[in-house]
């Protein structure tokens, strides 16, 4: 069973660090926005343009960091990320007390921060297959689903209370010195590390090639292909409707922020139901079919966002809709990281991984500001509506058969 089984003291550490910087994260969820507009005055478009330069030119800094993370050890990069995000974040709370904050420092700190997050998954992953075996994998994932959608239920509600009665800067210092324990966590793993051996005249030099190496394998794979353009998408078409939903309950429909608040946190108890049956479900059905299955109905969720109507039936038909989404989401999630773990080679890893978090990044920022022209010229519904047909035809880009895991020789096990 996932709850009971024992993956050692080194990956509870690791788990630890991950819990305690993943509700710092969700803590100052939409900080940024917040401070823009309560202390800087901001307009729609310069916290639209925040959010979305924030996103794009954070991944575009990252994509030599994926090479440069494969050829080092990876504990000391992900305390060195951590000390970065800490760094870079504290220089808000420091600026605003001198009367110094502006947007462009908002949109700095957001860039780095942003890049530091890619390399940091980058490392962590590829940590994570070096320190739990194979068979673990899929139990270690879920624990981590499990956390994050519980930081995203507690996360959102204590950082507006503590806006309320500490001021804007206080969730960001929060999650500033959670990083900071993060980093204080992944230290105190401990064990020794062997640095990655990398053969020919360049050694652990970055070379040119290596930059594009991720998306050369990712497309190269005949697994990892199809879900790489799946859960991009996915991703994409979700997080691009999210703004506009907002528009449509808080503006159209009227309703009141708390209710908005609820028809958003309440549906996330889902991603944590789901991510504890995700290990059962595999057992039972297989992985493979889990993952098709639970894709498939990921997928047929979104479109009825489109049909909210005002008043507590719309509320009740937003929280079933998106408890319905986040529960497969839940269980899809971790099955398909440990799918990518299991197809991808283990000198290949922080590449892959960062390749992919730099792809899905910058098509959130390209989606989002298209759905929001889309909006502009048809309506938030409608633009919802699209998006919601769009999605139905994601299934068809999933692997529609399983494919063997990677071997290198004799098949690889993750505690090589």
């Amino acid at each position: 069973m996932m709850g009971r089984r024992r993956l050692g003291r080194q990956f509870a550490w690791l788990w630890a660090a991950y819990g305690v910087s993943t509700f710092g994260t969700w803590l100052a969820f939409d900080a940024f926005s917040l401070i823009a507009i309560l202390v800087l005055h901001a307009g729609p478009t310069e916290v639209s343009v925040l959010a979305a330069a924030g996103l794009a030119v954070g991944a575009v800094v990252a994509v030599p960091l994926g090479p440069w993370v494969e050829f080092r050890r990876k504990r000391p990069v992900m305390v060195a990320m951590d000390l970065t995000r800490f760094v870079a974040l504290m220089s808000v709370p420091a600026a605003y007390a001198l009367g110094l904050l502006s947007v462009v420092q908002l949109l700095v700190v957001s860039v780095v921060v942003g890049a530091a997050d890619i390399a940091f998954n980058a490392a962590s992953g590829a940590y994570l297959k070096a320190l739990v075996r194979s068979e673990d994998l899929l139990v270690a994932n879920g624990r981590f689903e499990s956390t994050t959608w519980t930081a995203t239920v507690l996360g959102p509600p204590v950082g507006t209370a503590a806006i309320g009665l500490f001021g804007p800067a206080m969730t960001v210092v929060a999650n500033a010195v959670s990083y900071l324990i993060s980093a204080a966590g992944i230290r105190a793993i401990g064990g020794s590390e062997p640095r990655p051996v990398r053969t020919g005249a360049h050694g652990t030099r970055l070379r040119p090639g290596d930059l594009l190496e991720g998306w050369r394998y990712i497309l190269a794979h005949p697994a990892l292909r199809p879900l790489f353009f799946n859960t991009v998408l996915v991703n994409g078409l979700i997080l691009a409707t999210s703004p506009l939903l907002a528009v449509l309950m808080l503006g159209d429909l009227g309703f009141a922020p708390w209710q908005y608040g609820l028809a958003f946190g309440l549906p996330c108890i889902g991603g944590i139901i789901g991510s504890r049956l995700a290990h059962r479900f595999v057992s039972r059905f297989g992985r493979h079919k889990v993952m098709l299955t639970v894709g498939t109905l990921r997928a047929c969720w979104s479109l009825g966002l489109a049909f909210i109507c005002p008043g507590a039936a719309g509320l009740v038909l937003v929280i079933a809709v998106e408890f319905g989404l986040i529960t497969c989401m839940g269980v899809f999630n971790p099955v398909f990281a440990t799918y990518r773990f299991d197809h991808m080679e283990t000198d290949r890893i922080a590449r892959t991984l960062s390749a992919w978090s730099v792809t899905s990044k910058l098509t959130v920022a390209a989606m989002t500001g298209l759905w929001g022209l889309l909006a502009g010229i048809t309506g938030p519904r409608t633009a919802i509506a699209i998006a919601g047909l769009l999605m139905l035809l994601t299934p068809f880009l999933l692997p529609r058969q399983g494919h063997a895991p990677h071997h290198e020789g004799d098949l690889i096990r993750s505690t090589t």
